[in-house]
């Protein structure tokens, strides 16, 4: 990172571009690694696709994979008063100690604290208290049978960007969800993931590249909008995450051998940084994360990164910046946007390899 891209990208306006609206993908490419991958190094691009991966690493090479799984966090309920009955909308943000949740209602002023609102047969929640436009809600389950019962009366968290666009329907089931997902608590998807499908972690394992997971549940923070233009005032939406003891030995040794740490997706990315104790090591690590990276952050364990297309003025795109240099990462984009790459959760990746040759 040279000092021209750390003095350019502390403002907001740095990280602008116009995107034409097409290349906005409302469904994923089939099969999952038929979509189109470039590959970008300080000096070249390369068109490729997601099952051409592996041709790009070495073999001792190590992909940080996040096992979180999203939550159907969309629901539809109703609040009544005597004959009166309202039609709710929440969107799950968080879980809160004790087993309440976080959530988004619309119309909130429609609903009362102390008030329940109904999903289903099975399911319900009680408005504990508003806080800042959001709200915090009991619901009468918890653990499996309130998993089991949000499965069946919840839908996908889609992004706003596709939502304006269509709504969520059973597609999204299985689209929206990393094959791999195990853990439960995100309601956004570790959308460069979502490229893997069984053929390309085969071609993985052919090639020699090792896989190790982590957690970092994403949360709704992802898509809120940085408000101010000097990003010395901005704060990230802190989210929960862990690096096992095993994930940890697993990188570290990886480091000790010569093998490059490539994060899939900024999830990954960012869950690592917040754990790296030491240039080029990383400790066993829980709990939430703020990180925020943008230029002149000191990378101690990112060798690379594969992602998707991030949103003008997003944090995802300072973070890209921090890794590749802002002006590369123009060109990166400029490239895309004339060979008609799909943009955002559902569209096609870039791999991004700064110390390349």
């Amino acid at each position: 990172m040279n000092d021209q891209d750390r003095a350019e990208g502390s403002r907001l306006s740095d990280y602008d571009f116009d995107l034409p609206e097409h290349l906005i993908a409302t469904r994923p490419a089939r099969p999952r690694s038929s979509a189109r991958l470039l590959v970008a190094t300080p000096g070249s691009l390369t068109d490729a696709t997601a099952i051409e991966l592996p041709d790009f690493l070495r073999p001792g090479d190590r992909l940080v994979l996040n096992d979180t799984r999203v939550i159907p966090a969309r629901l539809r309920g109703t609040r009544q008063r005597g004959e009166a009955v309202a039609g709710i909308d929440v969107t799950l943000l968080e879980p809160l100690p004790g087993g309440a949740w976080l959530a988004l209602l619309k119309p909130l002023r429609k609903v009362a604290e102390g008030e329940e609102i109904v999903f289903s047969d099975q399911l319900s929640a009680r408005l504990v208290a508003k806080e800042g436009g959001e709200a915090r809600l009991a619901f009468n389950l918890s653990g499996p049978d309130f998993d089991a019962a949000l499965e069946e009366a919840g839908q996908m968290p889609l992004p706003p960007y596709i939502e304006a666009r269509r709504k969520p329907d059973a597609r999204d089931r299985d689209d929206y969800q990393t094959v791999w997902a195990e853990k439960p608590g995100a309601v956004a998807a570790p959308t460069a993931s979502l490229h893997f499908d069984d053929a390309l972690l085969a071609a993985l394992v052919a090639r020699g590249v090792a896989t190790t997971r982590v957690t970092l549940h994403v949360g709704a923070g992802t898509f809120l909008p940085v408000k101010t233009d000097d990003l010395t005032d901005h704060r990230m939406h802190a989210e929960w995450g862990e690096v096992t003891p095993e994930a940890a030995a697993e990188i570290n040794a990886t480091k000790a051998a010569g093998g490059r740490i490539i994060p899939v997706g900024t999830t990954a990315l960012r869950l690592i940084e917040s754990a790296a104790d030491a240039p080029g090591r990383i400790a066993p690590w829980r709990g939430p994360t703020d990180i925020f990276i943008r230029p002149g952050f000191p990378f101690r364990l990112s060798d690379g990164l594969m992602t998707n297309f991030h949103l003008p003025k997003s944090t995802l795109m300072m973070l890209v910046s921090a890794l590749m240099g802002i002006g590369r990462m123009r060109e990166v984009y400029a490239h895309a946007i004339a060979r008609d790459y799909r943009f955002f959760s559902y569209g096609d990746a870039s791999l991004l390899l700064p110390n390349e040759d």
